[in-house]
């Protein structure tokens, strides 16, 4: 998490490179801060070499005369004076048995003295946080220092080097800070008279809206230490003058100004924001103050750091105990279902620099470029798109990708209707063309997806419903036991039970064993007379199935039996049940489109839902995990028949459907880079520790059907009064309120876990890397709280979530 106090001002420290003055500049701004009657407090989170030569000795010794307000600390220290990662492995003794301080370990020692130290005082106070070598150094784990300290998000200051090369040294820091999201607030660095670098390195970063401050460089060691002790000491009195004018106290301003810019800043963003800002999703008549408002600082790994003020009154009242104006948030969305790899992963923010860098944006009819086409052969080739698809279309997001595939399919039902003639065809009724889907679906909140889903709330007055939807059985898990719950017409044809107890979570989706079961044949019969007498009606002529596959988000999370989305399937294809059925070459029946924006790429624990169904689509829809949660980017794929009925020497034959950021390289990259990353997670030894929990065998052919969330969590939270059903897939946990028939206008859910939102202090080590407490944030439709991971979110904090949600619920049920 992050730190911002009214009364204390933290910065962080980094070099440009090595021996380019971090100390002895920190060192002066320390005797400025002082001498301002501010108390200061140094922390050298590492410190490696012989104990005279360290940095905190060095500030107590130069201090000055108010060393009184001075406390220096050191956290990790070792003798070795080389690199903290090789460092921590060359301890003497029996230190040596003890692992290496990891990331999380690092950064909650640091978070904990910032805690202790902003304790101590109610009075302004200083913090200067020195790092180690420069930006890219390692870390005692031997991860870089910008990725290590990211979670604290520190607001930095920079020591530039005066030296040969310090130019380019500087600037790249500056960059690699900055594609971190560091705010850096200014740059110091000595005065060269030889290199000058100064010079240009001031209206460079003016121009850049940053400050350069250059000070007088110091004089040089002198052997005798009492000799260079006085000659440092006359230095620091030169450049630290008693006047408290000049360059250190220039950028001490500066840096003070910042600060109190950032905090009032925060303080006025609710109020700018219920001024401004229209929300999606929300009902701004039930926003009643700023306190309601959400102002998110910032966010790393699966956290926010939200500012606090607004929801605990006059912000000064914080200055008399020592809290932070910010606090560590679990993202419990995912972000709206984005987050793969947690949110400012450094290989995405690098990935998307990369491609903004080389291309910006391109126009990409009839024109190809390296991430696009990489991105396009990986998806059809080897990813979701293997074993059936020959293409793949880009465009911006899930719902007008969704728009691309429903044009896809209408074309190619109508082409087949017309006998396969595309030049001159006139097609009948071609507006009475509609789509079958299932009730509760939701494909996005375009025109056009919105047509394709019955009349809702997520509908508007231009929507006109274009098709049937079949009202769906659906799974969840009740009292510790999985049950299927069948809809009125299917239940009164499966002799009259509503509900049914098909066995294990992963007996459940087991479709290929199933489909030998009689409730195949039940789904099968009622399918085909529902769509026999859809004929006879005459209305509207189904040209296409349209499915969120296994679960429909929106909707209200709806685990839908994978059994019956199978045989309906089977029954729009007339094709008979032989194992998995391929679309193949030639699609029969209608064209088939599974809308895989939600549940796609891992969401569920799988690549693509087609594994749990056993059938393909001919057109699919990938996004949200597909760049990370980073960029926007949609992919929709469709088998070579589909691709065949756009395809003639004629320009209005052809899928006139486009976007001016179609195919942008910078979300390309960044899903390469995704996918990348995914795959390599998908044999973490995470994974297959929960796999294993949920009994999954690492050599069984069927689908893995499994969670991220524990088995006995998910039982024991489905056995509680208050809970009506839970279900759970991959990363994704439903939990629907029992005696609550309101639907999505509902607020039974929002108000049952209310409290969950609120900041608990956590026991032990804290699970959130620098925070010792959190809230989470989490999304309601309706009677339905639900809850999602990245794909990979540390199984402590998995856990820690768990243990919150258990105790509201369970408080709940009392």
């Amino acid at each position: 998490m992050s730190f911002l106090y009214k009364h204390l001002r933290i910065h962080q420290v980094f070099g440009a490179n090595t021996d380019v003055g971090k100390t002895l500049l920190t060192s002066a701004l320390i005797r400025a801060s002082a001498a301002k009657e501010r108390d200061v407090f140094y922390l050298k989170p590492v410190s490696t070499g012989p104990m005279q030569d360290a940095d905190d000795e060095y500030v107590k010794r130069f201090a000055g005369s108010h060393k009184s307000r001075v406390r220096s600390k050191c956290l990790f220290r070792y003798g070795e004076p080389v690199s903290p990662h090789l460092a921590a492995t060359l301890v003497r003794g029996e230190a040596a048995q003890s692992p290496v301080p990891t990331d999380h370990t690092f950064v909650n020692a640091i978070a904990d003295y910032i805690r202790e130290s902003a304790k101590l005082h109610s009075e302004p106070a200083h913090m200067y946080v020195e790092t180690a070598g420069g930006v890219h150094s390692p870390t005692l784990s031997g991860s870089t220092q910008l990725d290590g300290y990211r979670p604290l998000f520190l607001p930095t200051i920079l020591i530039g080097d005066s030296r040969l090369g310090g130019i380019s040294a500087t600037i790249s820091s500056y960059e690699s800070l900055a594609l971190r999201g560091y705010i850096v607030d200014t740059i110091l660095l000595f005065r060269d008279e030889y290199y000058r670098n100064w010079e240009y390195l001031q209206p460079y970063f003016a121009d850049r809206g940053l400050k350069v401050v250059s000070l007088d460089a110091p004089p040089e060691k002198h052997s005798d230490p009492d000799t260079n002790f006085a000659l440092t000491e006359k230095y620091y009195q030169q450049i630290v003058p008693a006047s408290q004018e000049g360059g250190v106290f220039d950028a001490l301003t500066h840096l003070d100004n910042c600060h109190a810019n950032r905090l009032q800043e925060l303080e006025s963003m609710p109020r700018r924001t219920l001024d401004t800002i229209w929300w999606p999703f929300v009902q701004h008549g039930l926003v009643k103050s700023e306190k309601d408002v959400n102002v998110i600082d910032s966010a790393s790994g699966d956290t926010f750091s939200v500012y606090n003020g607004k929801s605990k009154g006059d912000s000064t009242l914080l200055t008399s105990n020592g809290s932070s104006l910010l606090d560590s948030q679990f993202d419990g969305s995912a972000s709206w279902w984005t987050q793969a790899l947690g949110h400012a992963h450094p290989s995405l923010t690098l990935a998307a620099a990369r491609a903004a860098g080389r291309y910006g944006h391109v126009m990409f009819p009839q024109g190809t470029h390296l991430p696009a086409l990489k991105l396009a052969e990986r998806l059809v080739s080897s990813g979701p798109g293997k074993g059936w698809a020959s293409r793949a279309f880009f465009s911006d997001d899930g719902s007008t990708g969704m728009e691309v595939a429903l044009k896809m399919a209408l074309r190619a039902f109508a082409v087949r209707e017309n006998g396969g003639m595309k030049e001159g065809q006139v097609i009948e009724k071609r507006r009475d063309l509609g789509i079958l889907g299932l009730k509760g679906s939701y494909h996005g909140d375009t025109i056009g997806a919105m047509d394709a889903c019955e009349e809702g709330v997520y509908t508007c007055e231009w929507h006109e419903s274009k098709g049937y939807w079949l009202d769906p059985p659906t799974i969840g898990i009740r009292k510790g036991k999985v049950v299927i719950t069948l809809p009125g017409a299917i239940a009164a044809e499966a002799g009259g039970d509503a509900e049914i107890s098909p066995g294990t979570l992963s007996e459940t989706y087991d479709v290929q064993t199933r489909l030998q079961t009689d409730l195949a044949q039940v789904y099968r019969g009622f399918i085909e007379r529902t769509l026999q007498n859809l004929q006879l009606d005459g209305k509207r002529s189904l040209a296409a199935l349209v499915l969120e596959p296994i679960v429909m988000g929106a909707g209200g999370m709806i685990f839908v039996d994978p059994l019956f989305q199978r045989v309906l399937v089977d029954v729009v294809r007339s094709s008979p049940v032989r194992g998995p059925q391929v679309s193949g070459p030639n699609w029969a029946g209608l064209p088939v489109i599974f809308d895989e924006v939600f549940v796609g790429l891992y969401r569920l624990g799988v690549e693509s839902t087609s594994s749990i169904l056993g059938v393909y689509p001919d057109i699919s829809v990938n996004a949200k995990i597909l760049t990370g949660g980073l960029v926007p980017l949609a992919v929709t794929m469709a088998s070579d028949s589909i691709f065949q009925a756009f395809y003639s020497d004629r320009k209005a034959d052809a899928l006139l459907h486009g976007h001016s950021y179609t195919a942008y390289p910078v979300g390309c990259e960044v899903a390469n880079e995704t996918l990348e990353l995914v795959e390599k997670l998908t044999t973490s030894e995470e994974w297959k520790e929960s796999q294993s929990k949920w009994k999954v065998a690492e050599d069984q052919a069927a689908p893995a059907i499994w969670s991220l969330w524990d088995p006995r969590f998910v039982d024991t939270i489905s056995r509680l009064p208050v809970v009506g059903e839970v279900m759970t897939l991959g990363t994704v946990l439903s939990i629907k309120i029992a005696d609550d028939a309101g639907g999505y206008q509902s607020h039974s859910a929002q108000r049952i876990l209310e409290s969950i939102k609120e900041v608990t202090s956590v026991d032990g080590v804290s699970p959130v890397a620098g925070g010792a407490s959190y809230s989470i944030n989490y999304r309601t439709l309706g009677s339905v709280a639900y809850f999602m991971l990245s794909l990979n979110t540390s199984p402590a904090l998995v856990r820690s979530v768990e243990d919150r949600i258990w105790k509201t619920l369970a408080a709940a049920s009392r």
